[in-house]
């Protein structure tokens, strides 16, 4: 009898996870197909699901036309620069609040978390007057300044539990054996916490990577836009583009799909090994 309940629930449980995986794998699927298709089998009926000849045309405009190779360049450029000094900073800054107790520490990180809660568009307005008095609107430097403050505070509290997972006895033998302080951190710390700065580092990319709010609001001119800003162009008052919008969004999430592959193994042990204190 327990072998036959055991049997169902395995059953039960493979059912969801394959219904869970089609309803999460098929919208990628779709995209991939549709930008595939010529623009005039878009809306062909009955809708092929797999169409008879493929064609390149969408993804030849994105280039062609669009410059959307420009884009690309605009948002590695930006997302990589402001994941990096933002996963640098944070960092830092998460160690000052594991290894040390002052008086403001409690203040700080409840004003880490609170920040967090707001969203991002009610900010709009005053930090466009504050870029505009320093004249880095439509400037890739003002964008990646802005993406570094956004991602600082969640990342500090992210890293801050990789740190206090670290006994102290470790950093303290270091110290003894002649290392400074930052010596320590460098040579001893950071070499174990990598897991978890790989985590932060794409959390922080990924962000960027996919924000839209503050690119459409900061970026003007066609030189300086990003993906997500590229990809709302395609949708106009009267007409959506889905062959260029599809294959743009395939190029979009392709950066990321390589990334997550590549440090899957570093993702999930940073995870994991922040996720509780030891």
């Amino acid at each position: 009898m327990i072998g036959k309940e055991s049997a169902i629930g395995r059953a039960v449980k493979f059912t969801f996870l394959g219904l869970w995986l089609v309803f999460t794998v098929f919208p990628l699927y779709w995209i991939t197909v549709t930008s595939l298709k010529a623009p005039g089998d878009i809306f062909a009926f009955p809708i092929a699901y797999w169409p008879e000849h493929f064609s390149l045309e969408n993804y030849s405009g994105l280039f062609g036309t669009a410059d959307f190779g420009t884009y690309l360049t605009n948002s590695l450029v930006v997302a990589t620069v402001a994941g990096v000094v933002a996963t640098a900073i944070s960092m830092l800054s998460a160690y000052v609040l594991a290894r040390f107790e002052f008086r403001t520490k409690s203040a700080l990180l409840m004003a880490a978390l609170v920040t967090q809660m707001i969203p991002t568009f009610i900010a709009l307005g005053p930090l466009y007057l504050l870029m505009t008095d320093l004249r880095l609107v439509d400037n890739r430097l003002g964008l990646v300044l802005v993406y570094i403050a956004v991602c600082i505070p969640f990342c500090t509290v992210m890293l801050r539990g990789f740190f206090e997972n670290i006994p102290d006895a470790l950093e303290e033998a270091a110290m003894i054996d002649g290392l400074s302080r930052f010596g320590a951190l460098f040579r001893v710390l950071l070499p174990v916490m990598r897991p978890g700065i790989v985590a932060a580092f794409i959390f922080n990319f990924v962000n960027c990577w996919n924000e839209l709010f503050l690119s459409v609001t900061l970026m003007n001119s066609d030189t300086n836009k990003t993906v997500p800003t590229a990809l709302n162009g395609f949708i106009s008052s009267f007409n959506i583009d889905w062959g260029s919008m599809s294959a743009a969004a395939v190029l979009t999430i392709l950066p990321t799909m390589v990334l997550f592959a590549f440090a899957s193994r570093h993702i999930v042990q940073g995870l994991t090994s922040g996720a509780v204190k030891g």
